[in-house]
């Protein structure tokens, strides 16, 4: 198959429109946190998605997208992009491989989620690379490499499993091993810049059309479907989130984008699988269960405060089901429990458990093997301090 123009000119947009959201996490985290350290937290980022560039072109691409081996992870058929050039099907290969790339440079990205205010630079770095080999790189192999959950049938058109679920329990994960900041539950950490989050957080939304749309890699009736159903499901989750928390109190606007984050992930295995009723139903019902995941983290006094488990993991979890029940054939080839196939449920539900229990317990060997080693975790003083000037030497200035 020739490369085609249209289709190339558009996965080009959707690869920048994909980068643009691992700053976008910078922000939304950055403005999360308490001054002093909210250029580390941006930081982490941009850290985080150098490491993947490097890391994917050497060996995560391969890993990913490479011959498989017994369904568990890609050959080294492509190590350092050999075979990968400037001709493919319908778009280049090394522009398939770009796009890739983003996928797996925002979800470490959201991964920091766990340690915010509290790690170092240099031990992030060492887990960053071992946790996208090792974390990552087989979990994506597992729904889009031909791995053994792609050749079960799962219906995960842009990461419920690799980026959502796998970003969210591995910040439950991380979290646990890190502990608890200093003064957690004994003094305010309350979010020293919300309107930064919320740009963060309008950003985030517009890349998810590329995230979403641009995983169907044509120019086509697909994509035009998940970009619609890509913004449905965030606008339910919004409303949905705003309107719960409206209940409890007052109509919170960090509430609000959050919700929208939710829906947003709750829609990405499903966005080219379900038709806009299907992910309005999704996304509302992702907004309450994330909703009331941050509200049970909060009861349980745990320290993932930037909420990637509340909003990623357990949307990325309902995502991945709920494919499973929304699916209609008419839209994406297969249909779900709705229109009478409850086998594609028992696939999306097995596939997503897999993905979870994979994610959180490599996760936590991870952190704790890079922690004995070398410690996941600055200094009291430095964190006292705070990490913008203990670990950069900067400061915000206003």
């Amino acid at each position: 198959m020739a490369i085609d123009a249209g289709d190339t000119a558009f996965v080009f947009i959707s690869t920048a429109l994909v980068m643009l959201m691992t700053p976008a996490v910078g922000l939304f985290y950055g403005g999360l946190v308490r001054r002093k350290n909210i250029i580390s937290m941006i930081a982490l980022s941009f850290i985080a998605f150098s490491l993947v560039t490097v890391q994917w072109m050497l060996v995560g691409y391969t890993l990913v997208f490479g011959t498989d081996i017994g369904g568990v992870i890609g050959g080294l058929d492509h190590l350092g992009l050999a075979g990968v050039g400037m001709d493919g099907e319908g778009i280049p290969g090394l522009l398939f491989m770009a796009f890739q790339l983003t996928f797996a440079g925002v979800t470490l990205a959201i991964v920091t989620s766990g340690a915010a205010e509290r790690v170092k630079i240099s031990s992030f770095i060492v887990f960053g690379l071992l946790w996208t080999t090792l974390v990552y790189d087989p979990i994506a192999h597992w729904a889009w490499g031909g791995g053994w959950a792609q050749t079960m049938g799962v219906l995960d058109l842009a990461g419920g499993m690799a980026v959502e679920i796998c970003s969210g329990f591995a910040a439950l994960a991380l979290c646990l091993v890190i502990g608890k900041r200093a003064g957690y539950g004994m003094y305010s950490m309350e979010p020293h810049n919300i309107p930064m989050t919320l740009i963060g957080g309008a950003l985030l939304w517009f890349g998810w059309f590329g995230f979403n749309a641009g995983s169907v890699l044509s120019a086509n009736g697909a994509a035009a479907n998940a970009l619609v159903t890509t913004n449905a499901a965030a606008a339910a989750g919004a409303l949905a989130w705003l309107f719960a928390s409206w209940y409890r109190g007052r109509p919170s606007s960090l509430g609000m984008i959050s919700g929208a984050i939710g829906g947003l992930v709750a829609i990405t295995p499903a966005a080219s699988f379900v038709d806009p009723m299907g992910a309005l139903a999704i996304g509302a019902v992702a907004g309450l269960l994330c909703y009331g995941a941050m509200l049970l983290r909060i009861k349980r006094s745990l320290d993932e405060s930037l909420d990637a488990w509340a909003v990623h993991g357990v949307g990325g979890l309902w995502g991945t089901v709920a494919t499973g029940v929304f699916a209609v054939a008419a839209v994406g080839g297969t249909a779900g429990l709705l229109a009478g196939n409850p086998g594609q449920l028992l696939v999306q539900v097995v596939c997503a458990l897999a993905a979870m229990a994979y994610a959180f317990g490599m996760t936590y060997l991870l952190a704790k093997g890079v922690d004995r080693v070398m410690g996941l975790r600055v200094s009291e003083e430095e964190e006292y301090v705070g990490l913008d000037i203990a670990q950069h030497g900067e400061s915000l200035q206003m």
